[in-house]
């Protein structure tokens, strides 16, 4: 006769309590690490996304749809405008549509001749058969690096003067392309602001005046009963009809606003417009922000997040770090935008320019011959 023997409950608590206490170390022993840090925990939490955009998939079909997706949404936006603004500010002055017009077409040049010049343009690369200083190798493609550049996982290639891989150019950001991507985002932003300026208006009249709620009235359905007043009492009394004609006096009339559009398909592209304008001011507003704050202090990205570190570096040796890429705000935006040798703010910003950046993306001039170090230690 075989005995079968059952565990008692002691033992089934025992070893639940040891398996939950395991996994207690297991997940304390994460945190007890001298290494870790808010970008580590951020890079684990990151990391299958990383997995999926480094993948050639990426490159190959998900890039071209940002890209496709980049370039409908702004015509749809751009056709929206054209359906429902012109004709309501035509009816208004006919002087402000033919300013409108003017002022709209240009922003809408801007935007697209710097989108697809971003979207273009070779960012910038090491030239092979060139010989310069470098300041590091490669550590994936075991190629000598110039100051300032960094490797692209998905482009799997160098960059000169590396910013970051933006999904809706399908490319890199670098040396040859960083001022058509931020005067892209510039005037995308300045178009939004001149959308919502002036189609505020057509707003209110479509979203707010012809909303009806949902509610019709049907002519079948009338209403049953009396009208009815309070008199001095306070008691309500039934309102007899009044001949207005006998008394010689008008019924009161009120003058409530009516909307003007109210056809359902200027509704329907009122509100695909406003959802679209209200997420591209708050995600491409906050990243233009971004990176006027990134080129007035000479920084990229990818280096402002290296100078963060070396920041912290040099404060704990009780040191200063300088950016050697720093010479001022104005005088950092005037090589960003490529102002030099005659080049003007009102030819060369306010309307499209193709000129390319003073230097080569692989010499660099530095604030001092002293911050060298600090480049080729960044660098390393």
């Amino acid at each position: 006769m075989v005995k079968i023997r059952l565990k008692t409950p002691e033992i089934i608590q025992f070893r639940l309590s040891e398996r939950f206490n395991y996994f207690i170390i297991c997940v304390k022993s994460l945190f007890y690490n001298h290494h870790l840090s808010q970008s580590y925990v951020a890079d684990i939490l990151l990391e299958p996304i990383f997995k999926i955009v480094d993948s050639r998939v990426f490159k190959r079909f998900l890039g071209p749809l940002f890209v496709l997706c980049c370039i409908l949404l702004t015509g749809s936006v751009v056709i929206a405008c054209y359906y429902v603004g012109l004709p309501y500010w035509w009816r208004k002055s006919q002087e402000v549509t033919i300013f409108l017009l003017i002022v709209g077409n240009w922003l809408l040049i801007n935007v697209t001749y710097h989108y697809f010049k971003a979207a273009l343009i070779n960012p910038g690369t090491i030239p092979l058969a060139e010989s310069y200083n470098a300041v590091g190798i490669c550590k994936k493609c075991l190629m000598p690096k110039p100051p300032r550049t960094h490797h692209c996982s998905i482009c799997n290639k160098c960059i000169l003067k590396f910013d970051h891989h933006c999904v809706f150019l399908n490319q890199c950001v670098g040396f040859y392309n960083h001022r058509h991507f931020f005067l892209y985002m510039a005037y995308t932003v300045i178009g939004v602001i001149f959308i919502i300026t002036f189609g505020i208006g057509i707003a209110y009249d479509v979203l707010w005046l012809g909303d009806s709620g949902g509610w019709e009235e049907k002519e079948h359905e009338k209403l049953h009963g009396s009208l009815v007043r309070y008199n001095l009492t306070g008691h309500l009394i039934p309102i007899t009809e009044v001949d207005y004609d006998s008394l010689g006096i008008s019924p009161a009339s009120h003058n409530l606003p009516v909307s003007e559009l109210s056809d359902p398909n200027i509704y329907r592209a009122c509100c695909y417009v406003a959802v679209i304008i209200v997420a591209v001011l708050i995600a491409l507003g906050s990243l233009t922000v971004w990176h006027y704050i990134l080129i007035s202090r000479g920084e990229t990205s990818v280096e402002s997040h290296i100078n963060k570190s070396e920041r912290k570096r040099y404060n704990s040796k009780g040191k200063t770090f300088v950016n050697p890429y720093d010479f001022g705000k104005s005088t950092n935006w005037k090589i960003f935008l490529g102002l030099t040798r005659g080049r003007t703010f009102w030819r060369h910003v306010l309307f499209p320019s193709s000129h390319k950046p003073d230097n080569d993306g692989i010499t660099w001039t530095t604030v001092s011959d002293n911050e060298l170090f600090r480049v080729n230690d960044h660098q390393m």
